[in-house]
């Protein structure tokens, strides 16, 4: 995904700050949305708090070691980096950029 136009949302200072659970996914609240940020593979990822087949909450899911977040509801996989459903059923679920700078971690959104 392009990285411009796009508002730069402070998650942290640091990302010892977010409150990762033990499936590396934490929630926050970012101009009044719930998501959702993984840590998979050195990188912090965004994505929607609820799936977009039957809004099962997407932080008690976990991450596969293919990098797909997996609804803990139906399992239906979704790759952290494009939102692209990768089980077969057809639907997106909504991802955002996220930087990691010497200011901080800050998620895109548009």
């Amino acid at each position: 995904m392009p990285e411009t136009n796009y508002y730069w949302y402070k998650l942290a200072e640091h990302v010892n700050e977010l409150d990762f659970a033990g499936n590396n996914i934490a929630t926050a609240v970012v101009n009044g949305k719930k998501i959702c940020i993984a840590k998979y593979n050195n990188g912090l990822y965004g994505f929607a708090y609820k799936c977009p087949h039957a809004g099962g909450i997407m932080a008690d899911g976990y991450i596969n070691p293919a990098g797909y977040v997996v609804c803990p509801v139906h399992r239906y996989k979704f790759d952290i980096q494009t939102g692209r459903n990768v089980s077969g059923e057809g639907y997106y679920m909504k991802y955002w950029p996220v930087r990691i700078t010497e200011d901080g971690i800050f998620i895109g959104m548009k």
